[in-house]
């Protein structure tokens, strides 16, 4: 008694923290709503109506219609800054606060952007061997970095390894020891120079997830989502809402390496241009190694005189316009801060040149090229960048460094022009007075990330460490380099491998399909319980609405975000929550079938019923697990909202379910369990599975023909198991895929992949297009040329902007170095899950034929479905990719067999300790036949619950919610022609279970 008013305590008070928890989504959503109205209405008091202003003109009302829309957005934002602090709920908390405590959806239910960032452990490796130019150390870094690409192993470990192999007889202390803080010296071991490594890379690791942190808190975005993973070093950050990626690509990307430069100028460097260019001409130019052959080259050069020839004699400055010095009004010759404007286009070609050994050999090692901004009004549009020669302290620092900036901060120059504002703590103020001294009349360049920001001319010194940092900023960049220098730069750069972005409408499309599926399946669920199990399908109903009722209170109040794949976690916690009862209320009308009394068959039906709700659990708990840890993004969402659902589906389905039941019992009401239908449905079978076993072998050897022939056939894989770049298109009318396939090639330069997504006006469009590039604008220069091929399906006055903010409505890249990672997360998880699992089974049925016949039917599901996906994939109207979202349906499809296995199982060893004179194929028949009722229910209400959200969830889930279908079907038929069977046929003279009694040892007679 004192157990059941715990529980009755227990789940009063999670109704009443759930009803409180979810009540602040239901008061800003009211106040959102109030906010809005009252936009609408100020806008429509100084603004006229779209047909008020131009009457009978579609277009141009369509125009002004966005624009109203536009204004009454800024009005509505405006209203509730205003109202942050206001109070809107019953006890006090205001919109601010009760805005963070609401239920938040993630970026592919309302828009947004998802990016994963690897976080660059070999830049961090050749800072801490102080940018040594040793042959022996950049050589093995540069040979572990191609080996992780497709390995996915540490990189301090694979760098030790190739450094071992390059130069077995040095030590590692030597490289790293000038920068290790004295924590290394020239006897420190191997195995100590890894330890400290290892340690140092994890605090790096750590600070570069703390500054991005601290930046993406001032990036205003409500309620980031932002998840670091130390052991494979990336972090994942979710932005929902957010438009403008460009600005977060660079705000992410950027790692705020802010340095002050002293610079050559043209007068100390020409003659080192004059001989190192002859040098390089000659070198590019020659034919063969030997001093003849370079002579002859030579010789024909100098007489070539057209623009081709002279290209060949200048390979520097016939890509670059040297820039002259002038003369001051007093007559002083004044050298600019940069020596030569090259067009943007050249910058690749001249860079290799300039790095060029040949040409580098005339020049002092501590110089650096570098561009910059080539100045006038258009600046940074221009099509020119201006070439800087930078004096460095050891080839990369400066004198100056940017962790000597204290603050920073957005403001204006004296002309009103935007500009940053910095000040320097006391180290740094006396380098820059030293710096700003001794450069009087010269120019110092102000370089950030490699890219110099302004270098302006030194008037007087600056003794206050007082400096600003100009370039034609608009003002929102400005505000944000400021921030990035106040967070500091990040100890180990980080680079976006992988990144979606869905578009508001794709987004509102997914809330409409996922809250559709969750509806109609938790209405079909709760009819379908009462119609079979009588007025006891309540207590289901009322397990099953506390059961969602507190997941979903959980996961608002530890912060969780609602995604497409989390809905499929909540519908598939419908069946779940259902499959307890099931299992629980099937026993139960077993014992009244036998005679007992109700209260004993309800107390056996809850006691007997515990053994296989609990492993069905606990095996779908560690599918779920390990899915979390092998996961990435909304995947790792599902797995999250999965194993909440478990673990709350254990409380309601069994002690809340078994509460109720009691209260029913003490008010001397029995509840019934049996319907008309419920009477009549696998009451009374005996059918003979054991007898058709061979033809099921048959069968399973075909369907792993057929699996094993899937993998020689081939899959579509998704975007994240190949890398590349896919693109959601939204067309206003019906467009022919092989056309646009044709229209793509043209400028791709290669054949995308093009499928239809839901109709044929919406497209999905993957690319492998600059892939493996890198750099600031590849993302949008790919864009760029998907306009470009796509031009001819769109409207004729349609802009870039325009295709970006209407046509194409969600996007995602993956670079090829993640979805190595990710093609390996799958394979280890869905070899780990069957391992466990096969491990869990030993343990519970002490019988290694029960972990044969387990692990035989989980791998004859997975071949299934791989069969399936392989042969149909160009058959049926929609995608059949092999992603993320497919192994989140492998690893559940295991769970749920499990499930049906289990159950089985379960009746198997029980009836085999009571069956002493039966033989093994009639005991196996038996318990088949027995618990066949359930095996078909649970199969059925996670049948049903799966094909709602196949048929009305929406593309984001439909490749998910087919595999799940094929694996619901495929489970059961597993569960009895496949892994029961092998008990027989596998050490047939030993008993199913703990008995005394001989076994027959041939199975049932036809």
């Amino acid at each position: 008694m004192q157990m059941k008013g715990l529980v009755r305590v227990f789940a009063a008070l999670m109704v009443i923290f759930s009803l409180y928890q979810l009540s602040f989504t239901w008061f800003v959503g009211s106040h959102e709503k109030k906010m809005k109205e009252k936009a609408e209405k100020q806008v429509k008091a100084v603004m006229p109506t779209a047909a008020a202003k131009y009457p009978g003109n579609k277009e141009l009302q369509a125009l002004y219609q966005d624009s109203l829309d536009a204004a009454v957005q800024t009005r509505y934002q405006r209203l509730l800054d205003s109202t942050s602090q206001q109070k809107i709920t019953w006890w006090g908390f205001n919109y601010k606060d009760a805005k963070d405590q609401e239920a938040k959806l993630g970026l592919d239910l309302q828009g947004g952007m998802n990016v994963t960032l690897e976080v660059g452990m070999a830049d961090f490796l050749r800072s801490k061997a102080s940018y040594t130019a040793d042959k022996n150390f950049n050589e093995a870094l540069n040979k572990a970095v191609a080996q992780k690409a497709t390995t996915g192993l540490d990189l301090i470990d694979l760098f030790v390894q190739q450094y071992k192999a390059i130069a077995p007889n040095n030590k590692l202390a030597p490289i790293f020891i000038a920068n290790s803080n004295k924590m290394l010296n020239l006897e420190s071991s191997d195995a100590a120079v890894v330890a400290y490594l290892r340690n140092e890379s994890d605090v790096a690791f750590e600070n570069t997830f703390k500054i991005l942190q601290t930046r993406i808190d001032r990036f205003g975005v409500a309620s980031p989502t932002i998840n670091p993973d130390k052991v494979k070093k990336i972090i994942t950050v979710e932005l929902a809402g957010v438009t403008d990626k460009e600005r977060v690509r660079r705000y992410l990307q950027s790692s705020a390496n802010l340095q002050f430069f002293e610079v050559y100028n043209i007068s100390e460097l020409g003659q080192s241009f004059q001989t190192g260019e002859q040098l390089l001409a000659s070198v590019l130019n020659s034919a063969a190694g030997d001093s003849a052959t370079r002579a002859q080259a030579d010789s024909a050069m100098l007489k070539d005189t057209t623009a081709a020839g002279m290209a060949k004699r200048f390979p520097i400055t016939s890509v670059m316009q040297v820039i002259q010095p002038q003369q001051d009004p007093s007559g002083k010759v004044v050298y600019p801060g940069p020596i030569a404007y090259v067009q943007t286009k050249d910058t690749g070609m001249l860079g290799e040149r300039l790095r060029h050994p040949a040409f580098l050999s005339q020049f002092p090692t501590t110089i650096k090229f570098v561009y910059g901004y080539a100045g006038g009004e258009n600046e940074k549009n221009n099509g020119v960048l201006a070439l800087y020669a930078l004096k460095t302290v050891d080839g990369s620092r400066a004198k100056l460094e940017g962790e000597h900036v204290s603050d920073a901060r957005q403001d204006y120059d004296e002309r009103g022009k935007v500009a940053i504002k910095m000040e320097m703590d006391k180290v740094g103020t006396g380098i820059w007075a030293r710096m700003t001294e001794q450069n009087v009349g010269k120019a110092i360049a102000v370089v950030l990330d490699d890219f110099v920001q302004t270098a302006p001319t030194v008037n007087t010194p600056i003794p206050n460490g007082s400096s600003e940092i100009t370039g034609g900023y608009e003002i929102k960049e400005a505000q944000d380099i400021a921030e990035m220098l106040k967070s500091g730069k990040l100890p180990a750069p980080a680079k976006i491998v992988a990144e979606q972005v869905v578009g508001a409408t794709l987004g509102q499309d997914a809330v409409n399909g996922g809250s559709l599926a969750f509806l109609i399946s938790f209405g079909v669920i709760f009819v379908f319980m009462l119609l079979y199990y009588n007025n006891s399908g309540w207590i289901a109903n009322v397990s099953l609405i506390l059961n969602l009722l507190f997941t979903i209170a959980i996961l608002t109040a530890m912060g969780a975000t609602f995604t497409a794949a989390g809905i499929a976690g909540l519908v598939l916690t419908i069946g779940m929550a259902v499959d307890t009862n099931v299992i629980i209320f099937e026993r139960i009308k077993d014992e009244l079938s036998w005679g007992r009394s109700y209260q004993t068959a309800v107390t056996n039906g809850y006691r007997r019923s515990l053994s296989p709700v609990l492993d069905a659990h606990v095996t779908t708990f560690m599918t779920a697990a390990i899915l979390y840890y092998f996961g990435l993004g909304p995947v790792r969402g599902f797995a999250y909202v999965q194993m909440w659902g478990i673990v709350l589906n254990l409380f309601c389905g069994i002690l809340i379910s078994r509460t109720i039941t009691d209260w029913f019992t003490t008010k001397q009401q029995h509840l019934e369990y049996f319907t008309t239908i419920g009477r009549k449905v696998f009451q009374h079978a005996k059918y003979k599975f054991i007898e058709f076993r061979k033809t099921a072998y048959a069968i399973s050897i075909v369907v792993a023909s057929l699996g094993i022939g899937a993998l020689i056939y081939g899959f579509d894989y998704g975007v994240e198991f190949k890398g590349g770049r896919s693109y959601t298109i939204h067309f206003d009318q019906k467009v022919d895929n092989d056309e646009v396939r044709e229209e793509l090639q043209k400028v791709f330069g290669e054949y995308p992949i093009v499928k239809t997504l839901g109709g044929n006006n919406q497209l999905n469009i993957t690319t492998a297009y600059k892939i493996e590039e890198v750099g600031a604008n590849v993302d949008s220069t790919v864009e760029r040329t998907l306009f470009t091929g796509l031009a001819k399906f769109l409207p004729k006055d349609a802009s870039f902007e325009s295709f970006e903010q209407t046509y194409k409505v969600g996007s995602q890249t993956v670079l090829p170095t993640i979805s190595e990672d990710l093609k390996r997360g799958a394979i280890l998880a869905t070899v780990f899950s069957l391992l466990i699992i096969m491990g869990y089974i030993f343990i519970r049925f002490r019988d290694w034929r029960y972990s044969l016949g387990t692990i035989v039917a989980l791998m004859h599901d997975v071949l299934v479905t791989l069969a399936v996906f392989s042969f149909l994939r160009h058959i049926v109207p929609f995608s059949l990719e092999i992603d993320q979202h497919f192994i989140a349906a492998i690893l559940t499809v295991i769970g749920f067999s499990m499930n049906d296995t289990i159950i089985v199982f379960d009746r198997i060893r029980e009836n085999s300790q009571n069956m002493h004179a039966s033989d093994n194929g009639t005991i196996i028949n038996k318990s088949i036949n027995d618990t066949l009722s359930r095996t078909i229910m649970t199969s059925l209400t996670v049948f049903l619950t799966i094909l709602i959200l196949f048929i009305v969830g929406g593309e984001v889930t439909r490749g998910f919610a087919f595999a799940m279908l094929i694996g619901v079907i495929t489970g059961t038929y597993s569960s009895i022609f496949v892994a029961a069977p092998i008990l027989v046929d596998f050490a047939k003279g030993r008993p199913l279970g703990k008995t005394d009694a001989p076994v027959k040892a041939k199975p049932a007679a036809k």
